[in-house]
């Protein structure tokens, strides 16, 4: 559930452990506590697991359903939120699935699930207000642009030139106001990613696919391949699907334009033709099978970037709920098998589950020698039909016990700094880690009891690992090494 506190008061919660130190720094700063800055204050101090309506485990509210389950390539990377009443906006939601990738990628897509709706938070306050950029986000600009910077400014003077009269007339002010802030704060995120102490996103990212829902207006920003697909009626009363975000992936004309221009490389392997891959000028790594991503710096010089694509769609009386996924869901369903199966749960409270155990069985059936991806999925409902919404996923077992909306537990993240020191896997074939990497402190990352058991098909590449780093082939080493084994024979 949403917090109960309106927009204007801005006021903690009576039982929030923060609410005294709060009323401290009102006393002492002598600031509004309705001012933009003293919210911004709160909300980046409040312990995160402790706000009420924010959900990123596996579970359910009255408006959406959640869950992520680990796939057979290692620790589950996929990180996903829903945050009701986003910063005590009413009938607001923030929602987003992030999909990690590379060594350190499941400590990347929870840093950016943590973070990146506060900055959101912070530049869309800014703007509403017209107040100056806080010197913590301020965008120095200084120095000549590499290709992530360049496209960021040409993303923030397309979103200004496209602020006519008569854009203006099309597009609602809340859309151009969440446009700019998107830009912003995902520009500031992926900076902090660069600094950051204790995360290594050199070789290491997560995609990002989020929405903000306010009233009727749906905002949406985009980076890398997962996606977010509308459940909608048409006149008929027949369910279809909508995708609301493009996969952007080196494949497509725009995006491999921008990668070759940098001097970066884009082609694939022999052996997965269909998965376009970026690389780098003079060097067969790492072989990212997506064009925008947060983190992997080895590639930000050479046209890898973090400018989300920002979309809006007003949403009607026919539209039923918004799928956000990874794409270890889109690689083996359709965007209307995905709608389908949502529809068809028999409570929306299980909807996330039901997609995710649907996508694993299609694993298994359509790739039987690849390793089932990490799957996560949140299930926005944009009706308030309550007779069909549990609060709680009931379905789960004893050991799973989630936490609802109105019950947040800490899952121990916040401080997780480890990881593997290095990528340990080289060529297309990526090593059975099963196990070896599991994150005991996250509940939501376990496997039920029927799904633990490793699955007796033959052991094979996984169709498609997101990041590689191939050794290069030195014909002259490998003659000379057969010569020696057949000498010593």
């Amino acid at each position: 559930m949403g917090s109960c506190f309106s927009a204007e008061s801005r006021s903690p919660l009576p039982t929030s452990p923060s609410s005294s130190s709060f009323r401290k720094r009102k006393n002492s700063s002598k600031k509004r506590l309705g001012s933009r800055t003293s919210s911004f204050e709160y909300w980046r101090n409040e312990p995160l697991h402790r706000i009420p309506g924010r959900i990123f485990l596996n579970g359910s509210s009255q408006v959406a359903s959640l869950f992520t389950q680990q796939g057979k390539k290692g620790t589950n990377q996929d990180a996903m939120i829903v945050w009701e009443n986003f910063c005590s906006r009413q009938d607001t939601i923030f929602c987003g699935v992030f999909d990690g990738h590379g060594p350190f990628g499941h400590m990347v897509a929870k840093r950016v699930r943590d973070s990146l709706p506060l900055k959101l938070n912070a530049h869309w306050e800014l703007n509403v207000s017209g107040e100056e950029v806080l010197k913590e986000i301020s965008i120095n600009t200084a120095g000549s642009m590499n290709s992530e910077e360049s496209a960021f400014a040409s993303a923030d003077e397309e979103s200004r030139t496209s602020i006519d009269a008569e854009e203006t007339e099309k597009q609602p002010e809340i859309f151009q106001t969440l446009k700019e802030s998107f830009l912003k704060a995902f520009k500031v995120m992926d900076r902090e990613l660069k600094t950051h102490q204790s995360i290594d996103c050199f070789c290491s990212g997560t995609t990002a696919v989020t929405l903000v829902k306010q009233g009727h207006d749906l905002i949406i920003g985009n980076v890398g391949d997962s996606r977010a697909v509308l459940g909608t009626r048409e006149k008929d009363n027949s369910l279809v699907a909508v995708q609301l975000t493009v996969d952007l992936k080196p494949n497509l004309p725009a995006e491999a334009e921008r990668i070759h221009k940098c001097k970066g490389r884009v082609f694939a392997l022999h052996d997965e033709p269909e998965v376009a891959r970026v690389w780098l000028p003079n060097n067969d790594s790492p072989g990212l099978a997506m064009a925008r991503a947060f983190g992997d710096f080895c590639l930000k010089d050479f046209g890898l970037i973090s400018v989300p694509e920002v979309s809006y769609r007003r949403l009607t009386e026919k539209d039923e709920f918004v799928v956000l996924a990874t794409d270890g869901i889109w690689d083996v369903l359709t965007n209307k098998e995905v709608v389908d199966i949502v529809a068809a749960a028999p409570r929306r409270s299980s909807a996330a589950r039901a997609l995710v155990e649907s996508a694993v069985r299609s694993w298994r059936y359509k790739y039987p020698t690849s390793k089932v991806d990490d799957c996560a999925v949140v299930c926005l409902f944009l009706n308030s039909d309550l007779n069909n919404v549990i609060s709680a996923s009931s379905h789960a077992n004893s050991k799973e016990q989630q936490p609802s909306s109105t019950t947040q537990v800490h899952n121990g993240e916040e401080e997780d700094v480890s990881g593997p020191p290095a990528l340990e896997r080289s060529g297309t074939c990526r090593p059975n880690n099963d196990g070896s990497h599991e994150d005991n402190n996250n509940v939501q990352e376990e496997i039920d009891a029927d799904l633990e058991t490793e699955w007796s098909a033959l052991e094979g590449v996984s169709r498609v690992n997101t990041l590689l780093t191939l050794p290069r082939f030195n014909p002259d080493k490998e003659d000379k090494a057969a010569a020696g084994i057949r000498k010593r024979k």
